[in-house]
């Protein structure tokens, strides 16, 4: 991969900023996605709003069958890699053979937290989960090329704080009550009010299923996905050919 191990193809996707267009993949309009770009070998890029989150992994090996049935079965954005430990040698058997898989699809695969090990292991950026991390401060660290979202759980003012310090998108959620956390969801009204007043993009995540996507899809970005797809009952191609399919309607 070109820039130490980082695709010019999807920086073209995903961290361009052109006039009037959000670019991580992203709409141009209401509901349209932007005209698809070109890898310099001349490779139509698939446009995709589809984000996969991965379960905490030990162990990438293991895992990679899934990721590559799931990568052949329809066009994806982003993967997001979620470590089971904070272990140096673990996070680099995680990501070793994920990041192949993910770059023979030509999908971005960015890290949760960990920026410091981005570019030693040729990822394509972080997605900051702790709000004690500073994104300008990593973004200082990683350089103008490489991809940082953040997490702004429920929070307008949080979501806010990261796009002016200039993350490439900002996640919200969950969009789904459930027994961990502080009770509190995103809520559709909470993704229309940004879509309408922030240009910066924006996902929706945490306990995404299709009927949900269905609803959130109108107004995110994208649509981060975990276990609707790796535990869906006909396998993870499956599941992403489901969310790809009800996307491409939205």
């Amino acid at each position: 991969m070109a820039d130490g191990g980082l695709s010019r193809a999807v920086h073209a996707r995903l961290l361009r900023r052109d006039a009037g267009v959000r670019v991580f993949g992203v709409r141009a309009g209401a509901g349209r996605l932007a005209p698809p770009a070109t890898t310099e070998r001349g490779l139509s890029v698939d446009e995709s709003r589809l984000y996969l989150v991965t379960p905490p992994l030990s162990d990438g090996a293991a895992f990679a069958p899934a990721l590559e049935s799931a990568l052949s079965a329809a066009p994806v954005a982003c993967l997001r890699l979620r470590i089971a430990a904070d272990d140096e040698a673990l996070i680099r058997r995680v990501a070793d053979p994920l990041r192949e898989i993910c770059h023979s699809h030509d999908v971005a695969i960015v890290v949760t937290d960990h920026f410091r090990m981005v570019r030693a292991l040729g990822l394509d950026g972080v997605h900051l989960a702790n709000p004690r991390l500073n994104l300008r401060e990593v973004r200082k660290t990683l350089g103008a090329d490489a991809i940082v979202g953040g997490f702004a759980g429920c929070s307008r003012h949080q979501g806010m704080m990261l796009a002016e310090a200039g993350a490439d998108y900002v996640a919200f959620g969950p969009v789904a009550h459930s027994e961990l956390g502080d009770g509190q969801v995103a809520d559709e009204n909470l993704f229309a009010w940004w879509s309408e007043m922030i240009t910066t993009p924006v996902v929706a995540e945490g306990g995404m299923n299709i009927e949900r996507a269905a609803i959130f899809a109108a107004h995110a970005d994208f649509i981060a996905v975990e276990s609707a797809v790796w535990d869906h009952a006909e396998g993870a191609a499956a599941g992403v050919r489901a969310f790809s399919a009800l996307l491409d309607t939205v």
